[in-house]
C-alpha cells in the first residue's frame, strides 16, 4: 500500500530567524511524495544503513535487527548490552564508524542499569560480524562512555550520536529530568560531549584542561536533545525537547551555554514561568523555537539527489505533532519551511543510500512502528 502526501503544511507554528528577527510560517509544499511501508518493528528507536544497503534498527526493549530492505528478510543481531528498559529508557541509537568498511565497528547507545535503581546513558563500541542467515552478532563489545552521574529517573536520556567530518564522536546527554545539572560542569547531564572514537577526550575540547568528566563537555545548558547532525560545511546542529513549549533547534558552538533551566521559551509543566532566552543574552539563543511543540525526535540534514529541491534542508521527526518537519537553513538562522502530517508519531529519520528519506514510526498501542520509505511521486 502506498500513501501519497501532497505536502500538508497547515499546522500552526511559531518560530524566528535568528539574526534577522523575521517571523515565519510553513511554506506551501514544493511537491508530493509517496510513502511506502517496508517493514514493522517493536518499539523502534533508531536506524542506520550498512554499506550494502541493509538496515540496522534498534528496538527499545533491547534488540538489534538487521533488515534487507529489498527482500524484507529480518534477522537478529546478538551481543546487545543489558538495558534498563522502562519509561523513556532502553536501547537507543546505532551508528557506524567512519571507517566501517575496514574495521566493521558500530556504536550503540543505551540506558545502562546501575545500583539501587539508578541508571544512566552509555555508549558501547563493538565489531559487527554478519552471518549467512541474515543476522549477526556484536563482538568485543566495550562501553566507552557513561553519563555521570547515574540517577533514579525514567526520562530524558538523549544518547543520540554522530561522527563529525574529522572523525570525532559526539553524544547528546540529556538532563534526566533533574534540571540544574545542565549547568553543573562536574556532571555530563544536560550536555553535548565530544570524544575520540575510542572514548578518550580530545585535547582541544573547550574544557579539556579541567580534567575529569568536565573535559568531555563541548556545550552545556541542554534539556533533552534527541537529534544531532552535521551539514555539508561541517556545522553541528541539534534539536531538543523543551518543557511546556519551547522545543529548540540550535547550532552547536564550542563551549557555548544554551541556558537551560535558567532560560527557555517554554514554561515548567506546573505552569511556573521560565524566563525567555532574550532576557539573558549571555546564553546562546536557539535558531528556531516551537510553541505549540513538535516533540522532535530523529534528525537529518538532507544531501541526496532524489529530492534535489531539499538539499541542505533539515528533516525532524515529530512525536506529539505526528509530522515530518522540514527546516530551511538561512544565513545565520533557520525557519520551518514545511510540515508533512504523517498521522502517527515519528521517532526516527534517515537518508537512504539512493537519496530516499526513511522514517520510523513510534510504537502504537502494541501494533509496532512501521518503517516507511519516502520517494518522489504522487
Amino acid at each position: 500500500m502506498k500513501i501519497t502526501y501532497a505536502g500538508i503544511a497547515a499546522i500552526a507554528w511559531l518560530g524566528f530567524c535568528a539574526g534577522c528577527g523575521a517571523a515565519g510560517a510553513p511554506a506551501a509544499s514544493s511537491g508530493p511524495f509517496v510513502s511506502t511501508p517496508v517493514s514493522s518493528f517493536s518499539e523502534p528507536w533508531a536506524m542506520t544503513f550498512l554499506p550494502d544497503g541493509r538496515l540496522l534498527v534498534t528496538e527499545k526493549k533491547g534488540a538489534l535487527k538487521l533488515l534487507d530492505v529489498r527482500s524484507g528478510n529480518k534477522g537478529d543481531v546478538s551481543g546487545i548490552p543489558k538495558v534498563a528498559y522502562g519509561g523513556q529508557g532502553g536501547f537507543g541509537d546505532v551508528i557506524l564508524h567512519p571507517g566501517f568498511d575496514r574495521n566493521q565497528l558500530v556504536y550503540v547507545s543505551f540506558a545502562e542499569p546501575g545500583e539501587d535503581g539508578a541508571s544512566g546513558a552509555a555508549v558501547a563500541r563493538a565489531r559487527l560480524v554478519l552471518d549467512a542467515q541474515g543476522g549477526g552478532k556484536l563482538e568485543d563489545l566495550a562501553v566507552i562512555w557513561r553519563q555521570v552521574p547515574k540517577v533514579k529517573s525514567g526520562g530524558h536520556w538523549g544518547h543520540r550520536m554522530a561522527f563529525s567530518p574529522d572523525g570525532k564522536l559526539w553524544v547528546t546527554s540529556s538532563e534526566r529530568q533533574q534540571f540544574t545539572p545542565a549547568q553543573d560542569m562536574k556532571s555530563t547531564l544536560g550536555k553535548i560531549v565530544r570524544l575520540n572514537d575510542d572514548g578518550s577526550v580530545p585535547a582541544d575540547n573547550p574544557f579539556a584542561a579541567q580534567g575529569g568528566v568536565t573535559a568531555q563537555i563541548w556545550s552545556l545548558g541542554h534539556r533533552n536533545p534527541l537529534g544531532i547532525a552535521f551539514d555539508a560545511r561541517g556545522r553541528l546542529f541539534a534539536h531538543e525537547m523543551g518543557p511546556r513549549g519551547g522545543d529548540e533547534l540550535n547550532v552547536i558552538e564550542k563551549g557555548a551555554n544554551y541556558g537551560y533551566p535558567v532560560v527557555s521559551n517554554g514554561d515548567h509543566y506546573s505552569g511556573l514561568d521560565i524566563p525567555d532566552h532574550h532576557t539573558h543574552p549571555e546564553f546562546k539563543a536557539p535558531l528556531v523555537t516551537w510553541n505549540p511543540v513538535i516533540s522532535p525526535a530523529g534528525f537529518i540534514i538532507y544531501s541526496g539527489t532524489m529530492f534535489p529541491q531539499w538539499q541542505g534542508d533539515g528533516f525532524i521527526g515529530g512525536l506529539s505533532s505526528k509530522a515530518l518537519v522540514r527546516v530551511k537553513f538561512t544565513e545565520g538562522g533557520a525557519v520551518e519551511a514545511q510540515r508533512f502530517d504523517m498521522g502517527r508519531r515519528i521517532r526516527e529519520v534517515e537518508q537512504g543510500p539512493d537519496g530516499a528519506v526513511w522514517v520510523l514510526e513510534d510504537e502504537r498501542n502494541g501494533t509496532g512502528g512501521r518503517l516507511l520509505k519516502l520517494t518522489p511521486g504522487g
